[in-house]
This record gives structure tokens, C-alpha cells and sequence, in this order.
């Protein structure tokens, strides 16, 4: 491969401080939902866990460094789901844990971030405020500042579920990885290039959140001034150069999904799959149905990354969601 910030074995190493309860997590070929995608679809589950997303991968190996070598006190911005993996993480080993996040952050994750036992600070703004708060936290109080797909463990972390992609799954072609900062796109990537290159590995954002997608297909860092999407898990505004770098070696694709499409989404996967998922949680399925016969006959996976919800949110966006076939 050309020159990564990513390892392919330290990304093997991660497994040996990444808590089990995280690591292995249900892959299966879900049958119900191929009717209405027109594909051979596979799920890898990755909200089973006590924090109910990818993140704590990531903050494992983090954590793990910090407890071993570091300062015991760290601080990140969050839309939620890194916030609480953090928190959980950080607190069996004794780490000081803050986690900045916008006061209009799903009061859900909110809750579980204060029940895990870190100090929370809202700011009243969107997630790129809250990376700014963290980080004059972290200059003023001299503590570790952990960025989410910018410190590499986060990317390695979510690496990790390549490495059981590619060592367990049945034969697939296609990877839907939902995307947002770009740990979980480019580590995932990064395994399918260097361990299965014949997998296409395609990115999905949502329309209303596109920086890093335009920044992908223009090869360079493109901003925008807001956002617009229920999908607040990928919700940001500013790309960071080196995560687009990364991302450019091993993304094959990334496409954009309209929020109708990211709602029957998730009523598909609650219909057919019995799964309660956040909006981030259902791009891969959103990128199926408005494209249908770009995947007709073929096998996909897709990572359903986080289940973070409101549910006053949740039961307004799916009970309006149109009805599919059985």
C-alpha cells in the first residue's frame, strides 16, 4: 500500500488490550431484508456491547496507553457515542475523563456520558464547537486530548472489525461503512485493501452532512458552513487533512443518501432484523435502496455502528417511514 498513518499489525496487536465484551461481534447474512434491497446482505453488529457503538475499540486502546504511560486525566468532543465509549473505558482505569458536547446532542447519549461517571460540558453549538472547547480544555489544563479519527487508535480500533471481517465472513464483495470523521471508513478500509483488495469498499454519508464525501471525491479538504441531518453520529463540518489522506487510498467509493432513504433504513433493519439503530447505523441500508441496481446480485456487508437513539425521535422518524413488502 502507499504510505498510511495505519498498521496492519498493530491493528492485530490492538486485539490484546481491546476489552472481549467489544471484540467478535455478530456477523450474519440477514435473509429478510434481501426482498426489499434486491443484494445478499450481511450484518455486522456492533452495538451489542455496553456502550451500543464501534467507539470503545477505539478509546480501549487509548485508554489502555494512557493508564500505561500517560496523563490519567483526558478530554474529547463528542456527538455522543465516543463520549460514553470514553467514559467506559476510562473509568477501570482511573482516568479523569471530560467529554465536551453540543447541548442539542441526543439527550440519551448525554445521560449515559454523565451515568458512566465523566464530567460533561455542553457547549451551545454544533460538534466543531465542542472540538474546539476540548481542545482549550486540553491546552489549559495540560491533558491528553483525544480526537476522534485523527488519533490513530480510534482509527486502528475500528480497524479491528475489518480484521474479523475479512478472518470470518462467508465470500462478499461490497463494505457500506457509514461516514463521519473517518475512523471507522478508514480503518475498516485499510484492512480490505491490504488483506481482501478485491472487496469494493464504498462510504455513505448523508446529504445533508457531505464535507468529507465532497472532500473525498474533489482529493482535497472541502468545509461547509452547516448541517442538516437526523444522522448526528456523522455530523461534521471540517475534515481533517490527514484522515482525508488516509481515507483517499483505500475508499473505492462514497455516496451521498437523502434523509428519506436513511429513515426506511432503519425501519428496514427494525421490520426485518429486529434492530432499534441509530440514523449512522442505517447508511449502508439507506445506499442500497437508492441504488438498487447498482447492487443487484451481489453481497454485501454492512456495519450497523451505533443503537444511541431517542426514542420519542425514533418512533416519530420510523412509525411515519413508509412500509416495505415482507
Amino acid at each position: 500500500m502507499q504510505e498510511t498513518r495505519l498498521d496492519t499489525a498493530r491493528i492485530r496487536e490492538a486485539r490484546r488490550v481491546i476489552d472481549p465484551i467489544f471484540l467478535d461481534t455478530p456477523l450474519y447474512r440477514c435473509e429478510a431484508l434481501e426482498p426489499d434491497l434486491g443484494c445478499t446482505v450481511s450484518i455486522k453488529l456492533e452495538t451489542v456491547n455496553p456502550v451500543r457503538s464501534f467507539k470503545a475499540r477505539g478509546t480501549e486502546i487509548a485508554a489502555s496507553l494512557l493508564a500505561d504511560n500517560g496523563p490519567r486525566a483526558v478530554v474529547c468532543a463528542s456527538a455522543g457515542n465516543l463520549g460514553q465509549a470514553l467514559a467506559w473505558s476510562g473509568r477501570d482505569r482511573g482516568l479523569d475523563v471530560t467529554v465536551v458536547a453540543s447541548r442539542f446532542a441526543t439527550v440519551a447519549k448525554l445521560d449515559r456520558i454523565r451515568a458512566l461517571g465523566a464530567s460533561l460540558e455542553l457547549v451551545n453549538g454544533d460538534h466543531e464547537m465542542a472540538r474546539e472547547r476540548a481542545a482549550a480544555i486540553a491546552r489549559h489544563d495540560g491533558i491528553r486530548l483525544l480526537e476522534d479519527s485523527l488519533d490513530i487508535e480510534t482509527c486502528e480500533g475500528a480497524a479491528t472489525i475489518g480484521m474479523e471481517l475479512v478472518d470470518t465472513a462467508p465470500s462478499f464483495d461490497t463494505v457500506l461503512i457509514a461516514l463521519g470523521g473517518g475512523a471507522l471508513a478508514t480503518g475498516v478500509g485499510h484492512v480490505m485493501k491490504d488483506l481482501a483488495p478485491e472487496v469494493e469498499v464504498i462510504c455513505v454519508q448523508p446529504l445533508g452532512a457531505p464535507a468529507m464525501t465532497h472532500s473525498w471525491r474533489e482529493r482535497r479538504v472541502v468545509t461547509t458552513d452547516s448541517t442538516d441531518t437526523i444522522a448526528d453520529g456523522v455530523a461534521g463540518r471540517y475534515p481533517i487533512p490527514a484522515v482525508l489522506d488516509d481515507l483517499l487510498l483505500v475508499a473505492d467509493d462514497a455516496v451521498l443518501v437523502q434523509e428519506v432513504s436513511i429513515i426506511a433504513g432503519m425501519r428496514l433493519l427494525l421490520d426485518h432484523a429486529g434492530l432499534v439503530v441509530e440514523p449512522s447505523a442505517a447508511l449502508g441500508i439507506a445506499a442500497v435502496l437508492e441504488d438498487r441496481d447498482r447492487f443487484a446480485g451481489r453481497h454485501v456487508v454492512t456495519i450497523v455502528c451505533g443503537s444511541n437513539v431517542d426514542m420519542d425521535a425514533y418512533h416519530r422518524w420510523v412509525g411515519a417511514a413508509p412500509l416495505h413488502r415482507s
